[in-house]
């Protein structure tokens, strides 16, 4: 059996252009190179920094990459996050008159409901806070987002801008359904990396393609087998006979 392979991508989304960018992947193989994933994300924010030097404001993260030092790393970099916690990480919204507890058990009022409150996290430096806003995703769901802008005063647009993280998402998918991403049978480390980095190549050539014809990349990649099978049909590259 093929163990699965961790991928840890890094992708830059135009919310104006309501488009995105693949800008950076590791492979996450702590048994060959001793790093972890939250390593391979320190690396990669620091990379597109300071030697891509690519412009942003934000950066969006799921709940796991949601550590301290991560944190404070996007702050010295000067950089605005969301991202949302754990139910069960611990703060402190009392000013410290009350202990810590879950971020899930926060009693919220009317009036805090869409600007937010402050908060500080366990284990974060004495003054440190962040806003916090409690975001209804589904009936059955409800996410607890801080970011390190004080001034953000609306749940709605926390809410806006947390829904561009799952753009991440659609590269996954598309790379999977369209490049064959996660196709490949070989067993050695070495050509399983090259297949990873040509899916993710033709992942940007199709994207870049579509975004230029108006189309999807599922619209550019069925329109090839599509005129493909109609010049079969027409003239067959391999002959019927019946007996």
């Amino acid at each position: 059996m093929i163990k699965g392979i961790g991928v840890v991508t890094c992708v830059y989304v135009n919310p104006e252009l309501n488009e995105f960018w693949f800008i950076d992947y590791r492979i996450y193989d702590p048994a060959g190179d001793g790093k972890s994933k939250l390593e391979h994300v320190r690396e990669m924010l620091s990379h597109t920094v300071y030697h891509k030097q690519v412009p942003f404001e934000a950066v969006l993260m799921d709940t796991w990459y949601a550590t301290k030092d991560l944190m404070l790393l996007i702050e010295s970099l000067q950089k605005t996050y969301y991202c949302p916690l754990k139910d069960n990480r611990q703060v402190d919204d009392s000013g410290g008159q009350q202990p810590y507890h879950r971020i899930d058990g926060l009693d919220w009022s009317a009036a805090e409901l869409e600007p937010g409150k402050l908060v500080k996290i366990k284990g974060f430096p004495k003054d440190h806070k962040v806003q916090c806003f409690r975001v209804e995703v589904s009936t059955h769901r409800t996410d607890f987002v801080v970011t390190n802008d004080l001034a953000q005063d609306s749940t709605e647009a926390t809410q806006q801008a947390c829904g561009f993280r799952w753009k991440i998402e659609q590269l996954h998918r598309e790379g999977k359904q369209v490049t064959g991403l996660e196709a490949c049978q070989c067993r050695k480390a070495r050509i399983q990396r090259n297949h990873i980095g040509c899916a993710f190549l033709v992942w940007v050539k199709l994207k870049g393609l579509a975004i230029q014809t108006g189309q999807t990349v599922y619209q550019l990649k069925h329109g090839l087998l599509d005129d493909y099978l109609c010049q079969q049909l027409k003239s067959p590259a391999l002959k019927m006979t019946f007996a």
